[in-house]
């Protein structure tokens, strides 16, 4: 029935689907490459900026492959191009294209960076800096990560002032929430140890009050003893 085979066809296609995924699931989750935290980097023009790299693997690596690529809206190009032969040897440069670039990591004892240093910076060089690296080992698998670099006149100082008004608040608030529960527990102490004078001088007063009346229990009850 057509009914029935285009239901065995759909069960057929999901079910190549699922297998297909868990086939690439594997090598999608080892290799993964690192700019680090910061999406974005400022750098004063004429000095210097380390563009960070790293990248690591579940498989290992053999002739792995990596290059820096830089990006603008109208502008794209290879800065630099390498391979590591294994996780014992170094990154070695076997293009670059601007003397201004030097590789500065290492991959030895399993650092894994290759890391790029841009000497003399002009503002021409603010764009897309992305970091690429292939695994042959992983089916030649590929994996990239960018940072965008901003180079400026000169770095703005931060105005921290908001921050540190709000800290002193709520610096203040605690502390005054802190004195207030001191003096609510040491009010309550004193509460306590009126209570207990008063309690100690009502027993006082009442065992006085029973000598004086001579009611059973009390000293005037005692007779003394009869002489035979």
């Amino acid at each position: 029935m057509p009914g029935a085979a285009g239901r065995g066809a759909a069960r057929a296609r999901w079910l190549g689907t699922g297998l297909l995924g868990l086939f690439l699931l594997p090598v999608s989750l080892s290799l993964e490459v690192s700019v680090g935290k910061a999406t974005t980097i400022y750098a004063v023009n004429g000095t210097e900026i380390l563009l960070p790299c790293t990248f690591s693997s579940c498989f290992g690596f053999q002739d792995l492959h990596f290059w820096w690529s830089y990006n603008t809206s109208d502008t794209f190009r290879t800065l630099i191009d390498g391979t590591v032969k294994n996780e014992k040897s170094d990154p070695k440069v076997k293009f670059k294209n601007d003397d201004r670039i030097t590789l500065e990591g290492s991959t030895k004892e399993k650092m894994n960076n290759i890391s790029i240093l841009l000497r003399n910076l002009e503002f021409s060089d603010t764009g897309k800096y992305t970091c690429h690296v292939q695994n042959p080992k992983e089916n030649n698998f590929q994996h990239q990560a960018t940072i965008f670099l901003q180079v400026v006149d000169k770095l703005e100082e931060v105005d921290n002032t908001v921050t540190l008004i709000i800290l002193g608040v709520v610096g203040g608030v605690i502390g005054l929430l802190i004195l207030i529960l001191l003096v609510k527990k040491f009010i309550a102490f004193i509460i306590k140890k009126t209570q207990e004078k008063k309690k100690e001088c009502l027993v006082s007063s009442s065992g006085n009050d029973n000598t004086e009346n001579g009611l059973p229990g009390s000293k005037a009850e005692e007779k003394p003893p009869t002489k035979v």
